[in-house]
């Protein structure tokens, strides 16, 4: 009976992910990085550590609880870590980790894509919304 090692059990694994089935993992985790939040928190941070407030106040409209929850699930996933240094009151940073700076790239082309193509985005909004109008 041949035993396989554990690099290669992690690789056939890999080779089974198909983000088209409904119970891959990997669907899972694009639903998470499609989100606008996960988006603009991994930008961000494209620029170093930091804090939770300056998060806050970088990204106008999220709501605490949001804010939250997508710092959570980023660390879960590995993307982020959370590094709390003990003072009154307590710091905490939040960086990058390196699977997370290889997501940047991805995310800023999304981000700067959408920026550069908002004029034609909303002249086509507009069209199909007189359309629907006749």
């Amino acid at each position: 009976m041949a035993t396989t090692t554990a690099a290669q059990r992690r690789a056939a694994e890999r080779a089974g992910f198909d983000a088209y089935l409904a119970e891959c993992p990997a669907r899972q985790l694009l639903d998470r990085i499609g989100d606008k939040w996960v988006s603009l928190v991994v930008n961000a941070l494209a620029d170093g550590p930091l804090r939770y407030s300056d998060l806050r106040r970088r990204l106008a409209g999220v709501s605490e609880k949001m804010l939250t929850q997508t710092l959570r699930a980023l660390e879960r996933d590995g993307l982020l870590t959370r590094t709390v240094t003990p003072s009154v009151p307590a710091r905490v940073d939040y960086a990058l980790t390196p699977l997370g700076t290889g997501l940047l790239p991805l995310m800023q082309s999304i981000k700067a894509w959408a920026e550069q193509n908002m004029p034609e985005v909303l002249a086509a909004r507009e069209a199909y919304d007189d359309a629907r109008e006749d």
